[in-house]
């Protein structure tokens, strides 16, 4: 279960990303309710954390999440000996019942015997269970399937109906084109001096040659792309220009994206886009199975992000840090998304590659 980890029209392409900040509840009148708890965005010492004990504890944690009122990273564990080591680690830690075996074997299930076209699923180490999600498509009969394998599992899997259906957001026409369709660029990256962009698999699995402007002269060129199972590509900049590690936050403004690393679940998350622009969400749920119309991809993860057609190989970040590669969502319901993406960091190792 564990993690294996705009198009600035013109001469180069300034990509999307953004800061959040953690904002202060608001105090409340009395016997208001309380506002919620706005998710954390974790220090760098908190994704260094979790990669610490992701190595160290490997499958003896059942994952972990940053906490929504002290934003610490928790890890969950099952035995003495882990939590002894993620204390040591310098971790917060949480028995659970379930241990990363017993929620392995409960996805393994679902692959085998219900790997439905609309459906997704996923750890939530808050529940400690394997969180389901069906879109609309999935049919009556289907979703009694579905149920009857949850049921089977006792309690290890919670299902939740969404609306929309799940679907690769590519459309034609806008912020990089390739193949008469239009995406966008995740994130500028290097390789022994020479330039690239990242961006979604089912993007550069279209076209070899990609552009700025509709119709407008070639800016790059694939050199390699991965889709279904993963949801990754890489194009090498061939127009001459050396574009910066800036990103465009679409309000006049950039950041400089300036490391890259696993999301947390809990944790605050943006996602930005050439259709949406910049989104707001949290993440709900990693190590994400998306049943694809045309393939599923593994090793996602889930957020409440909204997206929409064309928003494809976007950003999914938390202030200078690169998270992941928008892949598509099932939709958004008023400001309620679920935006999934590549988790970046694995993209980066398969081709070699950093962020600047």
């Amino acid at each position: 279960m564990r993690r294996n980890s705009r198009a600035r029209l013109g001469v180069s392409l300034l990509l999307v990303a953004g800061a959040l900040g953690l904002g202060a509840a608001p105090s409340t009148a009395a016997g208001a309710p309380a506002a919620p708890v706005p998710p954390a965005i974790p220090a760098p010492s908190a994704y260094a954390l979790d990669a610490t004990v992701e190595r160290q504890l490997g499958a003896a944690t059942a994952g972990t999440y940053l906490d929504a009122k002290t934003g610490k990273l928790v890890v969950t564990v099952t035995t003495d000996r882990a939590e002894e080591q993620a204390r040591a680690a310098g971790a917060t830690v949480r028995r659970v019942a379930r241990s990363a075996a017993q929620l392995d074997a409960a996805m393994a299930a679902l692959e085998a015997e219900a790997k439905i076209t609309g459906t997704s699923w996923g750890v939530d180490p808050r529940t400690n269970r394997v969180a389901v999600e069906a879109d609309s498509s999935v049919s009556a009969r289907d979703m009694a399937r579905l149920e009857a394998v949850a049921e089977r599992l006792g309690g290890a899997v919670d299902i939740k109906r969404v609306p929309g259906v799940f679907h690769r957001e590519v459309l034609g026409g806008g912020a990089i084109y390739g193949g008469g369709s239009r995406c966008s660029a995740a994130f500028n990256v290097t390789k022994g001096g020479a330039r690239y962009f990242v961006t979604a698999g089912h993007c550069t699995n279209i076209s070899a040659n990609w552009s700025a402007s509709s119709g407008g002269s070639v800016v790059g060129v694939r050199e390699g792309t991965s889709f279904p199972t993963n949801d990754y590509g890489i194009v090498r900049y061939t127009d001459g220009s050396s574009p910066a590690g800036t990103v465009d936050l679409y309000n006049g403004s950039t950041q400089d994206i300036s490391s890259a690393a696993n999301a947390v679940v809990g944790q605050a998350i943006r996602k930005s886009g050439s259709t949406t622009k910049v989104t707001s969400g949290t993440v709900t749920a990693v190590n994400v199975t998306v049943n694809y119309g045309d393939g599923p991809v593994y090793n996602m993860v889930r957020t409440t992000a909204c997206s929409a057609g064309g928003d494809s190989g976007g950003a999914h970040f938390a202030g200078s840090v690169a998270l992941g590669i928008h892949s598509g969502s099932s939709g958004c319901s008023g400001t309620a998304g679920s935006a999934i993406h590549q988790p970046v960091a694995e993209a980066l190792s398969a081709y070699g590659v950093t962020v600047y």
